[in-house]
């Protein structure tokens, strides 16, 4: 074999190992999410709500792809049984059977919001399909109780989808503490991931239906009863605002 065959796989190994670097050292900023980088997406979009700057000992949970019949239950005792509230981020599509678990949610002073009818990233949706479904999955939940917030599928979201809200009278969420349960089937990983990173006025990320949802109870089961024990109450997004907005306007 000759010499430059050599250096030719010593470059594209080199260059390998640099492009693997590369890609470790970004999965490792996306999943430990240092609060810098979700500070600064914060402050490029103050019209998205990513976590409220507070020292007031209280976090906001949110579940999302909900209503499901057998896993959104499990989560609902659960958050009975520390007494905590969350805001579900529900499916219009998952709501037709499941009335009586939307029902529950309400009686239980958990909120509702809103995630379009379909799991599908909302960024890939054109203007007229994002409104369509917005509105169709707004007149199934509205009938429960009033709905304010929306979540955009998968997380990703541009001016556009955000004029469009502003339109409807919504506000956009994400959140600051995402375990990434979705990708990462490890109840162990989200308990650990979750009660590491929370703070005083984080917004919590966990997701319902199917196994996501029977990992989220299991989760909770572990997070609820450690946070009461930091001393941190949890609430729903709207109770989060509330709060604090109170809070910093007695001082």
């Amino acid at each position: 074999m000759s010499r430059g065959w050599f250096q030719t796989c010593a470059w594209f190994g080199a260059f390998g190992l640099a492009a693997l670097a590369l890609l470790l050292a970004i999965g490792g900023i996306v999943l430990f999410q240092p609060d810098w980088i979700v500070g600064m997406l914060a402050k490029l979009s103050p019209e998205v709500v990513y976590f409220v700057p507070t020292e007031e000992p209280v976090v906001a949970l949110t579940i999302d792809d909900g209503p499901d019949p057998v896993t959104t239950p499990l989560i609902l005792d659960v958050l009975k049984r520390y007494e905590a509230r969350a805001t579900f981020f529900v499916i219009g599509n998952r709501i037709a059977g499941n009335e009586d678990v939307m029902v529950r949610m309400v009686e239980e002073q958990h909120e509702l919001a809103n995630h379009l009818t379909t799991e599908v990233p909302s960024i890939l949706l054109d203007s007229t399909e994002l409104e369509r479904q917005l509105l169709a999955s707004h007149r199934v939940i509205a009938q429960f109780a009033d709905v304010r917030w929306f979540r955009p599928g998968s997380g990703w979201y541009n001016g556009r989808m955000l004029s469009l809200l502003d339109k409807h009278g919504y506000r956009c969420a994400l959140g600051s503490v995402y375990p990434f349960d979705p990708q990462i089937p490890s109840t162990w990983f989200a308990t650990h991931y979750v009660l590491q990173h929370v703070h005083p006025g984080a917004i919590i990320v966990l997701h319902d239906c199917g196994a996501r949802g029977e990992r989220t109870a299991a989760a909770l089961a572990t997070i609820l009863p450690e946070l009461n024990r930091r001393g941190l109450r949890v609430v729903t997004l709207s109770e989060l605002l509330e709060r604090t907005q109170i809070n910093a306007e007695s001082h």
